[in-house]
């Protein structure tokens, strides 16, 4: 059987001239290649272009990685733009922190397991066991790593041992109620994504809905970052908000809230596998 060969994605962004999307596209046919999407913006106020495209060759799989290097020299010289290279058929190592609370790890299993999740669960680190009966039965490997406040270097060290022996090229915070050190983020050399509900900076600490609820707010919602040493205010990925009104009670709230985390985060995760995702500054550009 013939391995398919792979479609090249490229995400780059410089600053803006006249005629890249022609170049862009012209480079690519002139050397036969067949462009299967493509999506563009342009910030006017900083005068920065960004694009994703896609596109296939109908050569072997080492011709087209030769042709894929040739494609960002070209642009970082002659367009003189940062760009990034992925291939359809490349499956990231993830990597979940995760602590007692099973929905957002419920939701990368679900789709991992059907195929609809484009990378591979390659272990869960957590502070507590409580949801290693989750991971093995998914049969993806378990670690317990206790996060005390006397020794918080240590057991961050021990997690980047676990990580970096596993080849994890992405982590995910799946409800991981620890804080994550600046230290930690540096050496782990991979982008992490974490979840939380969408009130922050209000209602800090462990009963966020609850404060919610006493304020009487009408909308809930969940937001999710790239984690950076400044803790949620990382370039955010994805956002959504459910109304609610008087007569949701506290389990209403948490429920709703609960649900919304599930989907934004594992939106949030796909858009960064499917190289969908680019950041800027404080901020991202989703290409849809």
């Amino acid at each position: 059987m013939n391995t398919p060969i792979p479609s090249i994605i490229a995400l780059l962004h410089g600053p803006d001239q006249p005629g890249i999307v022609a170049r862009i596209s012209n480079w690519i046919f002139s050397r036969g290649g067949n462009i299967l999407d493509t999506d563009q913006y342009c910030d006017f106020e900083q005068n920065v272009f960004f694009q994703r495209v896609e596109w296939m060759h109908h050569e072997d799989r080492a011709h087209v990685r030769r042709l894929a290097d040739a494609f960002a020299k070209m642009v970082q010289a002659d367009l003189g733009m940062r760009v990034r290279i992925g291939f359809s058929d490349e499956r990231a190592k993830l990597g979940v922190l995760v602590s007692k609370i099973p929905h957002c790890l419920h939701e990368l299993i679900y789709r991992w397991q059907v195929g609809e999740l484009k990378g591979d669960l390659a272990c869960v680190v957590s502070n507590h066991r409580d949801l290693e009966p989750l991971a093995e039965a998914a049969k993806v490997p378990f670690h317990h790593v206790p996060v005390p406040r006397e020794n918080r270097a240590a057991s961050e060290a021990e997690q980047l041992e676990i990580l970096h022996r596993y080849g994890v090229e992405l982590v995910v915070m799946a409800r991981y109620m620890q804080i994550v050190s600046a230290d930690f983020l540096e050496r782990l050399i991979a982008p992490v994504i974490n979840i939380h509900h969408g009130f922050l900076p209000a209602f800090p600490g462990s009963q966020p809905y609850h404060q919610a609820h006493t304020h009487g707010v009408k909308i809930i919602g969940a937001t999710a970052h790239y984690a950076t040493a400044n803790l949620d205010e990382g370039p955010i990925i994805a956002q959504d908000v459910t109304r609610i009104n008087h007569r949701s009670s506290v389990a209403d709230l948490i429920r709703k809230g609960r649900h919304l985390e599930q989907l934004v985060f594992a939106d949030a995760v796909q858009a960064h596998l499917d190289h969908r995702v680019l950041v800027y500054g404080r901020k991202t550009v989703l290409f849809e």
